[in-house]
C-alpha cells in the first residue's frame, strides 16, 4: 500500500508554525533534514522503490508549496544601512524568511556581528560588503562586484543615512554637503548602479527608507530635511519614468524609532551629538518599523509612513498649512 501522507510532517507544520518567527523561511533547514529522513525510512523499509519516492515527492511538494507562499523567499535583497537601528532590524526580520542577503555599511565589524545573528536566524546566505555611501566614485564597483556575485537583485533597501541636531545658522556648508552626499547622492548613486540590472531582468524593488521629516521641515534639521525632500523628489520622479516596467519604488517614512539615530547625528560642529533624544528614546522600536516596512513591501505600495503623533504632522501641513508652521515653531522636536 502507498503511504499517501509523509511520515515527518511535522516538519511541514513547522515551515507553518515556527515560534518566534510567525515565517516559515526560518524552519527550512529542518524541512530538508525531514525529506532526506523520510528518504531513509522509506528506503529501510520493505516499500518498493515506487513507494520510496512517493513518499519523498510529497514531502518534497509540501515543502515547495510551503516556501513559494513566502513572499521573500530566496529573494536576493541589498540593505544599506545595515550594521544598527532599522536596517538591522530589516536584516533579521528578512533573515526569517529564508532570504538572501547582501549587508553594507561602513563598520564591517558590526556588520559581521549582524551576519552571524542573521544566519542563525535563516537567512538563506549573507554576503558582508562594507560601504560609505560618501565615497560615489567606489559605488558602481562595488555594485558591479556584487551583481557578479548574486546575478541579480530582487530588492534594494537604501536604508543607509545620518540625521542633524543643529540650527542652520550654526552648521556649516561643509556639513550640510555631507549630509547631502551620504543621505541624497549616496543613496542615488547606489540605486542608478543597480538599475541597468533591473532594467536587463526586468525585475526589482527600489525601497528607500526616507523620514516624517521628508514630508515637513522641522527645527534642528535643516540639512537632513532638505537631502529627505531631495529623495522623495528622485524617487517619485523615477517612479512615474519606471511606470511601464515591473520595476517597483517605495518611498518610507518613519517617524520616532528607538534607534541610535539622534546619537549619531551631527551637531554644528561636525560632531555625532552623543546622546540619545527622549522623544527617540520613547520611539517605536525597530522590530515594529521592520514588520511595517516589509508589509509595505508585500503590498507594493509607493509610500508608507508610520509612528507616533508626529504623523499627524503630515496632515496638518498638507490640509493647514499655516496652523502647521505656528505649531512646528513651539513643538518639542528632540
Amino acid at each position: 500500500m502507498i503511504q499517501k501522507t509523509c511520515p515527518h510532517d511535522r516538519f511541514t507544520k513547522n515551515l507553518l508554525n515556527k515560534p518566534g518567527t510567525g515565517s516559515p523561511g526560518a524552519a527550512l533547514a529542518p524541512a530538508y533534514s525531514g525529506i532526506f529522513t523520510c528518504a531513509n525510512a522509506a528506503g529501510k523499509s520493505r516499500l518498493g522503490n515506487v513507494e520510496m519516492a512517493q513518499n519523498v515527492f510529497f514531502c518534497t511538494a509540501k515543502l515547495l508549496l510551503v516556501a513559494m507562499s513566502d513572499f521573500f523567499y530566496h529573494k536576493r535583497i541589498w540593505i544599506t544601512g545595515a550594521s544598527s537601528g532599522i536596517g538591522e532590524a530589516l536584516a533579521y526580520a528578512f533573515a526569517n524568511h529564508g532570504a538572501h542577503l547582501i549587508l553594507s555599511a561602513r563598520k564591517e565589524a558590526e556588520l559581521r556581528r549582524v551576519a552571524t545573528t542573521a544566519s542563525a536566524n535563516g537567512a538563506a546566505s549573507v554576503i558582508v560588503q562594507p560601504l560609505d555611501l560618501a565615497q560615489h566614485d567606489t559605488i558602481p564597483g562595488i555594485a558591479a562586484g556584487i551583481l557578479q556575485k548574486v546575478g541579480k537583485l530582487d530588492i534594494l533597501i537604501n536604508c543607509g543615512g545620518i540625521s542633524q541636531r543643529g540650527l542652520a545658522k550654526d552648521t556649516p556648508l561643509e556639513i550640510d554637503k555631507l549630509l547631502m552626499n551620504v543621505n541624497f547622492f549616496g543613496t542615488v548613486a547606489l540605486t542608478k548602479a543597480l538599475l541597468p540590472s533591473m532594467l536587463m531582468h526586468q525585475l526589482g524593488h527600489i525601497v528607500t527608507v526616507s523620514s516624517v521629516t521628508g514630508k515637513l521641515g522641522s527645527p534642528l534639521r535643516s540639512a537632513y530635511a532638505a537631502s529627505k525632500h531631495a529623495l522623495h523628489g528622485f524617487f517619485d520622479s523615477l517612479r512615474a519614468e519606471l511606470g511601464e516596467t515591473p520595476i517597483q519604488v517605495t518611498l518610507v517614512c518613519p517617524g520616532f524609532v528607538r534607534t541610535n539615530v539622534s546619537i549619531n547625528a551631527l551637531t554644528g560642529s561636525g560632531q555625532p551629538q552623543g546622546v540619545m533624544d527622549p522623544a527617540t528614546e520613547k520611539g517605536m522600536l525597530p522590530e515594529e518599523a521592520a514588520r511595517r516596512i516589509l508589509q509595505a513591501i508585500r503590498q507594493g505600495k509607493e509610500e508608507t509612513w508610520f509612528g507616533g503623533k508626529e504623523i499627524l504632522g503630515i496632515y496638518l501641513k498638507r490640509f493647514f498649512p499655516a496652523w502647521f508652521s505656528r505649531v512646528i515653531r513651539r513643538v518639542k522636536v528632540t
